[in-house]
C-alpha cells in the first residue's frame, strides 16, 4: 500500500526545530540508563542522526557533563563517553522535572505540515475502496451512494437508527476503506513540553518499504488510524492529558486520530451532555483546526484532519438543537433491513459458520417469528 513521502533527516540540531535545551535533557536521561556509551548508543535511543548527536555530545563535553573514557581508535563515532557526577545530576534533576525518555519529539511546524501533507479529504470513495469494504454488508444502494460522498468531503457522518441494524459495521467498514499510510511522530515538542502522540493502541505500526529513502526516525509509518470510543467518553479525553507522575503530556483522542477516522459510538450515552461534546468539536468541525492549551497557559494550534462519524441509536432531535444539525451536514437513517435484505444477511451468516441454507427452515422463523414479532434486526 503507497504511503506518503517519507520524512527527511535532520542533520543539524537546529534543523530538527528543537531546542539545544530539550535535546541535552533528553539525551542526559538516556545516558542515566547507558552508562557508558557511544554516539551511535545515543542516536539509536532519541532516533537523531549522528550528526546531530555529536552536536549535542559535543556541547555536554564542554560543559564537562560528560567525559571521553576511551577509544579504540581515532574516530569520533568509537569514542566511549560517560556521565562525569556533574552530568549525572544535571541528568537527575531533568528525569525530576519530567519522566519522558524516549524518542526526541518533532517540532509543532513540522508536525503540521505533515498533516497537511497526509490529509485523507478527497481520496476516501474515489478508487472504490469505500464501496468494496462496504460489500461486506447488505445496504441499502441509496445508503452506499449517501456514504461516499459524505466521506470525500470530509465532513462529520451521523448514523442514527434502532440498535443492532449495522451503524458501527458501517463506521468500522469507512475504516478499512482509509487509503495508504501515514506517518506520526512518537512525540511533539511545544512550549518546551512534551506530547505523546505514539498509541500502540490507536496505531498500527507498518515496515517500512525497502526503497523508502533514508528518513526521520522520529516519525512512525503507521496505517491511517481508527479511533473508537463510545459510553465512556469525556470531555477531557479531548485535550491534552498532563501525567503529574510522568511531567508530560498525552495526546488528545482526537490529535490521535489526525488523517483518520474518529467513531463516536453509542453517542447520548456518555455521562458527559451531548452539546458539551459538539461544543468542544464546533470549531475544529467548522474551521479543521483545534485549539489546544498547555497547564502553563500557553494556547497553540493544530490541524483537525479528521473524519469523525456519530453513531446513535437515539433520533438527533432528542439529542441536540437544530443549529447544531445544520452543522452535520450528512445524516442517514440506518432502518431495519427489509425481509429480502434480512433473507440476504441469513444466508452470509450461514455461509460463514459453515452452515447449509434450508429455505425451509428459514420459511419457518419467518412465519412463526417474524410474522409476529416484525423483521428482525440485522444482528439478530
Amino acid at each position: 500500500m503507497r504511503c506518503f513521502t517519507s520524512p527527511h533527516p535532520p542533520h543539524t540540531l537546529d534543523a530538527s526545530g528543537l531546542s539545544q535545551a530539550l535535546v541535552e535533557d533528553l539525551v542526559l536521561k538516556h545516558l542515566l540508563v547507558l552508562g557508558e556509551f557511544r554516539m551511535a548508543d545515543v542516536a539509536q535511543r532519541v532516533k537523531l542522526p549522528v550528526s546531530v548527536v555529536e552536536e549535542v555530545l559535543e556541547e555536554l563535553r564542554r560543559e564537562n557533563l560528560i567525559e571521553v573514557k576511551g577509544s579504540p581508535n581515532f574516530a569520533k563515532t568509537s569514542y566511549v563517553h560517560r556521565l562525569t557526577e556533574a552530568g549525572h545530576r544535571k541528568g537527575q534533576e531533568a528525569l525530576r522535572l519530567c519522566r519522558y525518555v524516549g524518542s526526541a519529539p518533532v517540532s509543532l511546524e513540522d508536525y503540521s505540515d505533515m498533516v497537511q501533507k497526509q490529509t485523507l479529504k478527497g481520496f476516501i470513495g474515489s478508487d472504490g475502496s469505500l464501496r468494496s469494504a462496504l460489500s461486506e454488508l447488505v445496504l441499502d444502494e441509496s445508503i452506499v451512494r449517501r456514504i461516499g460522498p459524505a466521506m470525500s468531503s470530509g465532513q462529520a457522518l451521523f448514523l442514527y437508527g434502532p440498535a443492532g441494524n449495522g451503524k458501527t459495521s458501517i463506521a468500522e467498514a469507512i475504516g478499512r476503506a482509509l487509503p495508504e499510510q501515514i506517518y506520526v511522530p512518537y512525540a511533539v515538542a511545544v512550549g518546551g513540553e512534551i506530547i505523546s502522540v505514539y498509541d500502540p493502541v490507536c496505531h498500527e505500526a507498518v515496515e517500512e518499504p525497502e526503497e523508502t529513502q533514508e528518513s526521520d526516525a522520529r516519525w512512525i509509518l503507521i496505517k491511517r488510524p481508527v479511533v473508537t470510543a463510545g459510553g465512556e467518553l469525556s470531555l477531557d479525553m479531548l485535550d491534552l492529558t498532563f501525567s503529574h507522575s510522568t511531567r508530560y503530556y498525552e495526546a488528545s483522542l482526537q490529535m490521535k486520530a489526525n488523517n483518520g477516522l474518529f467513531v463516536l459510538d453509542d453517542f447520548g450515552r456518555q455521562q458527559t451532555d451531548p452539546i458539551h461534546i459538539l461544543n468542544r468539536w464546533i470549531v475544529p468541525l467548522e474551521r479543521h483546526v483545534d485549539h489546544m492549551t498547555l497547564d502553563s497557559g500557553m494556547r497553540f494550534v493544530i490541524p483537525f484532519d479528521v473524519l469523525v462519524v456519530f453513531s446513535t441509536d437515539l433520533h438527533p432531535k432528542e439529542l441536540v438543537h437544530e443549529a447544531f444539525l445544520r452543522r452535520l451536514r450528512y445524516k442517514i437513517k440506518i432502518d431495519r433491513p427489509t425481509r429480502q435484505e434480512y433473507l440476504a444477511i441469513f444466508k452470509r451468516v450461514c455461509n460463514s459458520h459453515g452452515v447449509e441454507f434450508c429455505p425451509e427452515s428459514y420459511a419457518y422463523l419467518e412465519e412463526q417469528w417474524y410474522g409476529a414479532h416484525g423483521i428482525a434486526r440485522s444482528a439478530s
